[in-house]
């Protein structure tokens, strides 16, 4: 009963978090769980704790019977530049009067005999946030600070079993909750099909489900493999952005999949590595360009233009000694936002391709874990080419973006 009402109690604070907010592989989470997040959030192939779910649902059955707390300070930094606009627009507008933002997980995996678990896992799984204190649409028309706020938090239960000594299956039900605002938009409300619905209607909220599954499979004695895919969200729209997102406010979280190996070259020194592909081009929202020709809000209205997103990522873990296990990572991607879109994702940059990590876990003396991660995603910049619409004076937007992270986490065998 105890372990029940600590699962609602953490289930419901995550949803009461605020701010929570990524732009790492486009919105997406780089990783889940501070330990994956030290080793560039691999995990396909490599389940380390109770936030395994997140990544590759099989790999829970891998785990035992745990608890495990976490908390990423999380710092973006935004900036675009407005060049060659014939209504003044120009100059370099930095995105980040919002600059801290706060993430937690837990996950809670119980087995219920050698060969099958249970479990659940709370975790950010994306987002995005921009706050101009100097609104790059002034002249346009915009008043106050200008920008989005887009957080994502899934809950998902989790059963997990061995089919036979060397392979894992798992099932995840992704319950999602979701919350958007946006700010001085006002220029955009003229082109919209419900002009009132634009901006400034403070924070909406929409729930939904979607499954994850995965494979895991003992290949060798040093050798394991997985595989795991996420169906797209479906998710309630955002009535009162029904004037922004295409589709009257729909917003369906992307289905993504991917395959990891993990090799152990020595009995202390695991390396691991995962390819990841993001479906950004299957949601009307975030997919559809600019130039899209419908008006803002509609079917065929315009979005940010994203496009798919495939991420490649490489971790190794190292035993140091029987208290220390140290980690590091390195990921890269090619970002999803073309040239040609870069204006509407002034509000939306997530552009950083390359990752670096750091991590560690001590076992303290009680026999728990204490892990720390680090992450820096490097200095990245898109120009904008033929990206201002005439209607809007022309010019190019240029984007400018890059990210750091700390996590710590606090876990224990039950």
């Amino acid at each position: 009963m105890k372990i029940k009402k600590l699962i609602g109690v953490m289930s419901l604070a995550g949803l009461a978090v605020p701010g929570i907010a990524f732009a790492t592989n486009g919105y997406f989470s780089g990783g889940f769980g501070v330990k994956s997040s030290g080793m560039a959030g691999v995990g396909i192939a490599l389940p380390q704790d109770a936030l395994a779910a997140a990544t590759n649902p099989a790999g829970m059955v891998m785990v035992g019977d745990r608890i495990d707390f976490g908390v990423t300070w999380f710092r973006p930094q935004r900036q675009s530049t407005i060049v060659g606009n014939s209504y003044g627009l120009d100059g370099t507008y930095d995105g980040n009067d919002t600059s801290n933002f706060f993430i937690p997980e837990f996950g809670y995996n119980k087995m219920l005999n050698p060969n099958m678990s249970v479990g659940v896992s709370v975790f950010g799984n994306g987002g995005m946030n921009t706050d101009y204190a100097n609104n790059p649409f002034k002249n346009l028309g915009g008043q106050g600070n200008a920008g989005v706020d887009l957080s994502q938090l899934f809950i998902a239960p989790t059963f997990s079993m061995k089919i036979n000594p060397d392979n894992a299956i798992g099932v995840s039900l992704n319950l999602a909750y979701q919350q958007f605002a946006a700010k001085g938009l006002q220029p955009f409300e003229g082109i919209s099909a419900s002009p009132t619905n634009v901006t400034n209607n403070g924070h909406d909220s929409s729930t939904g489900w979607g499954v994850r599954i995965g494979w895991t499979g003992q290949v060798t004695p040093n050798v394991t493999l997985g595989a795991t895919y996420q169906t797209k969200t479906k998710m309630g729209k955002f009535s009162d952005y029904q004037g922004l997102f295409a589709e009257q406010g729909a917003f369906d979280i992307p289905a993504n999949y991917g395959v990891g190996i993990a090799v152990k070259v020595t009995p202390a020194t695991t390396v691991a590595a995962d390819i990841q592909t993001i479906e950004y081009s299957d949601v009307k929202a975030i997919a559809n360009t600019l130039g899209q020709g419908g008006a803002l809000g509609q079917d065929n209205g315009s979005g940010f233009g994203w496009r798919d997103m495939t991420v490649v990522k490489l971790g190794v873990s190292h035993v140091y000694n029987q208290n220390l296990t140290v980690r590091a990572g390195i990921s890269t991607g090619r970002q999803p936002i073309p040239n040609d879109q870069t204006f509407f994702n002034i509000l939306a940059p997530g552009i950083v391709e390359n990752h670096l990590t750091l991590g560690a876990t001590w076992t303290l003396a009680n026999k728990a874990e204490l892990s720390v991660s680090y992450m820096h995603a490097f200095d990245k910049t898109v120009n904008g080419v033929n990206s201002i619409p005439s209607s809007y004076g022309g010019g190019e937007a240029n984007l400018n973006m890059h990210e750091d992270a700390l996590g710590i986490a606090y876990g224990w065998k039950i």
